[in-house]
């Protein structure tokens, strides 16, 4: 997994709001747009999710699947294939919060493996929608709170 797709935005929030928000996984379905259901599995110590089932439906990339979690307060939360699905065999990930005098700059970091092969392009192409889709919502979610 060595291509990374990444992207930032700014939201005019405080870091711990921008990670309320990231950590409400129940939620994705309502501003995330590929992710059509997530449930939490499994609750690590800090109260925060540690493995959530995604079924995800991104046009060329559709699939259930199971992802590990580990968070570093209100500055970063970094995410891994748990249980693989049928078409994802890797999915590695971060949000990296960064406190800024305009509200909190959120870098998302995604590289996706899949077990059909796919032209490096495409598969790129499929990251940078899913990133820039998650940041826009995000941002939207966040804000509009």
């Amino acid at each position: 997994m060595a291509d990374r797709t990444t992207s930032s935005i700014t939201i005019d929030a405080d870091p711990a709001s921008v990670m309320t928000v990231i950590a409400d996984f129940p939620a994705y379905p309502e501003w995330a747009g590929q992710v059509k259901s997530a449930s939490v599995l499994e609750t690590a110590e800090q109260g925060r999710a540690a493995r959530v089932r995604f079924t995800l439906d991104a046009g060329v990339i559709s699939d259930d699947y199971v992802l590990g979690y580990e968070w570093i307060d209100d500055t970063a939360v970094s995410w891994h294939i748990a249980e693989p699905g049928k078409m994802v065999s890797g999915l590695d990930g971060s949000y990296r919060l960064t406190e800024t005098s305009g509200g909190t700059e959120v870098t998302y970091e995604l590289a996706v493996d899949l077990k059909v092969p796919m032209i490096g392009m495409i598969k790129r192409k499929a990251e940078k929608v899913i990133v820039d889709t998650a940041l826009k919502g995000l941002k939207k979610r966040v804000e509009g709170r």
